[in-house]
């Protein structure tokens, strides 16, 4: 069975055809990589100039004044290592509560059938149609007084963890994926007497890495670049995360210096996309098809 292209096969073999081809193949990745690149060189260009090249009109594209200091002032005057170590905290903490509840929730969905399973499926489902900013006001009266318990979870590592376990997208995800997985590999290991606690973790978790990743890579994200929550949650100075942090000292400090701050900020979770951007892809489309 033959497979259509925009450009035959037969015009592809001609030197004319090559050529056109190559031409605007080497325009549209150029493009492609101006829009995506381009900010972050403007960001990263901007950390290392003065404050008065910052804000001149028009922009300089290559720094005059080259000042690779500013980095180092940025992390010094902003107190960077501890932001960072607050929300490398946080970001695990989160990660760490989703994994645990998330899976055991789609793998109850996926295998274990409760009652009215597919109506709470399509009710988690639903919330993902909710605007994230309509559940704030909800969201900070329950940690300001934690039903039952009655608990104030503010400048607790709980007010940012237990909201993020709360995600119907990684339960959706994570459901697929265990959808996916052959039944007979299942009724095998429960043949030979395994729970489903123990198929869970014997057979369903080796074979759900890819899934996890991304999962895992979600939620680290997720609470990386948070910003509105944990400036509710986090009042003390001390405990903020790193964009609230920065925000919080972004006032008297030089446009440069807050520019280089922005530019450190950005680097983990960038690094997290390029590093594992093939699993994320893999982890996404591993659940499509069953077989």
């Amino acid at each position: 069975m033959s497979t259509r292209t925009l450009i035959s096969p037969a015009q592809l073999a001609k030197p004319r055809g090559r050529f056109l081809y190559w031409a605007a193949f080497t325009v549209v990745v150029a493009a492609f990589t101006l829009v995506f690149l381009g900010p972050l060189y403007w960001l990263a260009s901007s950390g290392v100039k003065d404050p008065q090249e910052v804000i001149q009109a028009p922009p300089t594209l290559v720094p005059r004044s080259f000042t690779p200091g500013n980095y180092s002032r940025a992390w010094d005057v902003m107190d960077l290592s501890r932001l960072l170590l607050n929300t490398t905290f946080y970001a695990f903490g989160a990660l760490a509560c989703q994994l645990v509840l998330d899976v055991a929730a789609a793998y109850s969905l996926s295998r274990l059938r409760p009652v009215l399973g597919k109506a709470i499926l399509g009710m988690m489902l639903a919330t993902l149609m909710i605007p994230a900013t309509v559940l704030v006001v909800p969201q900070y009266l329950t940690v300001l007084d934690v039903p039952f318990v009655h608990r104030n979870l503010l400048d607790s590592p709980w007010a940012i963890w237990l909201p993020s376990v709360t995600n119907a997208f990684n339960i959706f995800l994570l459901k697929r994926f265990f959808d996916s997985i052959p039944k007979e590999l299942l009724d095998a290991a429960a043949m030979d007497g395994a729970s489903p606690t123990r198929v869970l973790w014997s057979i369903v978790l080796p074979v759900s890495r890819p899934i996890l990743g991304v999962v895992s890579i979600f939620a680290i994200v997720g609470v990386w670049k948070d910003f509105l929550w944990p400036m509710l949650t986090l009042p003390d100075p001390t405990r903020q995360t790193l964009n609230v942090g920065i925000y919080s000292l972004s006032t008297g400090v030089p446009v440069n210096i807050l520019i280089a701050a922005l530019t450190i900020a950005s680097l983990p979770t960038l690094l997290i996309f390029l590093v594992f951007q093939r699993n994320i892809m893999s982890g996404l489309t591993a659940g499509g098809l069953k077989g």
